[in-house]
């Protein structure tokens, strides 16, 4: 309990300080100069499972899995295209419920940008974003790492080590709250920032179900790294495939409506876990 305490402190308070501070100079949460402020909070799991691992708990690091599975390549492509095939679900929930297309040439949103203007050479735009947004998830993997090396790395792994299930609510949990003073400034839900902290918590629980799985399958902490950058930058393609079907509260990749194939996939992925158990060799736990 003591090195999770030390661990949660590390983790929560420089980030949540240089946030603040960011914030109160008067960056707009949605501007890039505040996007380069998140790096440094971004990091701050990464530096409290080294500090607590060192110093702390003397375990040292023999353990983490560093380096890449060479094995289980299906793993990383399956985690790198996942987000892909979370937006072909939403998009199929929000037609089955009649909230309206998708636009995938993306046609529409420049049509009403172009009036007067010859489109011909715009056909497609829509589907050449996907190779240029899995391109910015590879480079982005290791800035993700620091995020994951200490919620999968170090907390998910260690709260529950023998309830999966367990784990991921309680590490999602915490991990919702600590996106929280960017959240209830609008960041990711503009509009409704209340209802969307909300809204996060439930998807910040399915997807540390997700990422554990793959840190779990794997045995390496870039598989769930990979996933991580590849949710926060193939995801947010929702935002510009589904943009007839609402705002940001409905269509963003932590909205409403993809948590229904988020919610499945978890279903899925724990089925697997259950018929099929994790053939990569446990991770030790030294207290």
């Amino acid at each position: 309990m003591k090195a999770i305490l030390w661990f949660l402190a590390i983790s929560f308070l420089p980030a949540w300080i240089t946030w603040e501070i960011a914030i109160a100079s008067g960056l707009d949460v949605l501007s890039w100069q505040m996007q380069l402020c998140l790096v440094p909070g971004a990091c701050c799991p990464a530096v409290a499972t080294f500090v607590v691992r060192k110093w702390i708990t003397h375990e040292g690091f023999d353990d983490v899995k560093l380096r890449f599975s060479s094995g289980r390549w299906l793993l990383y492509i399956f985690a790198w295209l996942l987000p892909l095939l979370v937006v072909a679900g939403m998009a199929a929930f929000g037609v089955a419920l009649g909230l309206g297309t998708p636009d995938f040439s993306l046609s529409q949103a420049i049509a009403a940008q172009s009036v007067g203007r010859d489109l011909s050479m715009m056909e497609g735009v829509g589907l050449l974003i996907v190779p240029q947004v899995l391109l910015v998830a590879l480079v982005t993997t290791p800035i993700l790492f620091g995020e994951e090396f200490g919620w999968r790395g170090f907390l998910q792994r260690r709260l529950f080590p023998n309830a999966p299930a367990v784990s991921a609510l309680v590490t999602g949990l915490i991990w919702g709250v600590w996106h929280y003073p960017l959240i209830l400034r609008g960041y990711n839900y503009p509009d409704q920032p209340l209802l969307g902290a909300a809204l996060f918590t439930v998807f910040t629980i399915l997807i540390s179900y997700v990422f554990g799985w793959f840190y779990r399958r794997s045995g390496s902490i870039w598989c769930n790294s990979l996933a991580h950058a590849a949710t926060n930058t193939v995801g947010s393609l929702s935002l510009l495939w589904l943009a007839g079907m609402g705002g940001p509260i409905i269509i963003s990749y932590g909205g409403a409506l993809a948590l229904l194939p988020l919610a499945a996939l978890t279903i899925v992925l724990a089925l697997i876990d259950r018929f099929q158990p994790a053939t990569a060799p446990p991770l030790p736990i030294r207290t």
